[in-house]
């Protein structure tokens, strides 16, 4: 029987937002790929830490478990809950959208949970400022979500990733209370760093309703370069060669011909007139970035590009139109997986999938797509069958390990990858996490089946 009471979290968070409604509570329950789709009892959406503290503490004295959700952009299963007879909530940060003030002194900006990325740099946009995490889920990716998962976007290479934007966090705990660590300072080593910690714990260890941000200046001067390659090892020398002329690379973003054709077919507007095995979209800052981008171009022999003063926006749209016209393109739900690989070992490991592709007895179609300066590849197989979709994905995974690489690069472990964990960390590394997660939530109340099996 289930200790689920909707009338105890009415109390606390008002009836309204107690969804009990099947409908009304389908699209908390399904991930972005619709591929997973699990059970609870009821979405819960409060509006402050206060109402999340006292939903943790009567969750807790029930034994009912909690899957913190923000944005529900994620890819790996890990922001919806299983689909079990265990008493579950989806506690959603939907309403906890208010951005503070930011400060243009301390260059920092407090958020809630709910924020939006785009949001959050709307706000420092109006003091000059720029938030250094980007992606292409911009409008719906949240701030707790994107420190949960530790997200990483186009300008990790110039900024690092979300918990490198971390200045301070709060956070409720599984017993109800709240943990804030909440300074502006950059220098600040008093005890561990529990903001860190909760970066990429992917609500196992704690709901996040909180996040102090720390803001960077705007890249004042921007140019954006399209440029044909025929090898990802082109990639490299050609980030060499504009740092060394001086140049600030904000971003390096890796397409293959397959996937820009398929962009290009949905309507967009091609950027380059050859077919070349890859095209690689570089944004850089500086002094007159546009003439001395195109001027390295010439100096390492660049045959086919384009170059635009910033934002160019056209050039960008070729790039991120790709996770929608991917998933329009397969004839079943494309096969995510977000891999990070040795940057000696990106071109081996692409040439390695578009062998293996049509060896298949089913058709498939691989896209690959990612941020090449920091070795992140999103990896699309389409049109393999339900039936042989996990099958594929584990072998994807086994030649990521083979080459020294990660099996998450920016989307977190979720449930998907949950059995990797194990084959990727060695025993200690293991039992200390599981000792981290034992200490902060000893009845496992938090996201349970996320990161640990």
């Amino acid at each position: 029987m289930s200790r689920f009471d909707p009338a105890v979290f009415a109390a606390i968070v008002g009836e309204p937002h107690v969804v009990t409604d099947a409908d009304a509570a389908r699209r908390f329950l399904t991930d972005w790929t619709g591929r997973r789709t699990g059970r609870a009892d009821a979405v819960i959406r409060p509006r402050s830490t206060g109402e999340v503290a006292a939903v943790l503490t009567a969750c807790r004295g029930r034994g009912i478990a909690v899957v913190p959700q923000g944005g529900n952009t994620g890819l790996v299963g890990g922001s919806v809950p299983a689909d079990g007879d265990r008493p579950t909530i989806v506690l959603s940060t939907e309403r906890m959208t208010d951005v503070g003030t930011p400060d243009p002194v301390e260059m920092c900006v407090g958020v809630q949970a709910g924020a939006t990325v785009a949001a959050i740099e709307a706000a420092a946009t109006s003091v000059g400022a720029h938030f250094a995490v980007d992606l292409a889920s911009r409008d719906s990716a949240t701030a707790g979500g994107i420190v949960a998962t530790n997200a990483g976007g186009v300008h990790v290479v110039r900024h690092g990733g979300t918990r490198a934007q971390v200045l301070g966090i709060e956070a409720v705990l599984a017993d109800g209370s709240v943990l804030r660590r909440w300074n502006p300072l950059r220098k600040d080593n008093v005890g561990y760093d529990l903001p860190g910690l909760l970066a990429g714990s992917e609500g196992t260890l704690a709901v996040i309703t909180g996040v102090l941000f720390a803001l960077v200046e705007r890249p004042g001067q921007t140019a954006v370069a399209m440029v044909a390659i025929d090898s990802i090892d082109e990639v490299f020398a050609l980030v060499a060669a504009v740092r060394t002329a001086g140049l600030t690379v904000e971003a390096v973003e890796l397409m293959t011909k397959a996937g820009v054709r398929l962009v290009v077919e949905s309507g967009s507007r091609p950027a380059l007139a050859g077919e070349s095995a890859f095209q690689v979209l570089l944004e850089v800052s500086g002094a007159e970035p546009a003439q001395r981008l195109a001027d390295v171009l010439d100096t390492v022999g660049v045959a086919d590009a384009v170059v635009e003063d910033g934002p160019a926006r056209a050039l960008w749209e070729l790039r991120e139109k790709h996770t929608e016209v991917i998933a329009r393109a397969s004839a079943t739900v494309p096969v995510k997986l977000d891999v990070a690989i040795p940057r000696r070992g990106m071109g081996g490991f692409v040439a390695e999938l578009d062998v293996w592709a049509p060896s298949e007895p089913y058709p498939c179609r691989p896209i690959v797509f990612g941020h090449a300066a920091d070795g992140n590849l999103h990896v699309n197989l389409l049109d393999i069958p339900d039936e042989e979709q996990s099958a594929a994905a584990e072998l994807m995974l086994a030649k990521v390990v083979e080459r020294g690489g990660s099996v998450s690069a920016e989307h977190g472990v979720g449930r998907d990858k949950a059995a990797w964990l194990e084959r990727v960390r060695d025993s200690a590394d293991v039992a200390a996490m599981r000792a981290i997660k034992h200490a902060w939530d000893p009845e496992g109340l938090l996201n349970p089946g996320v990161l640990f099996v």
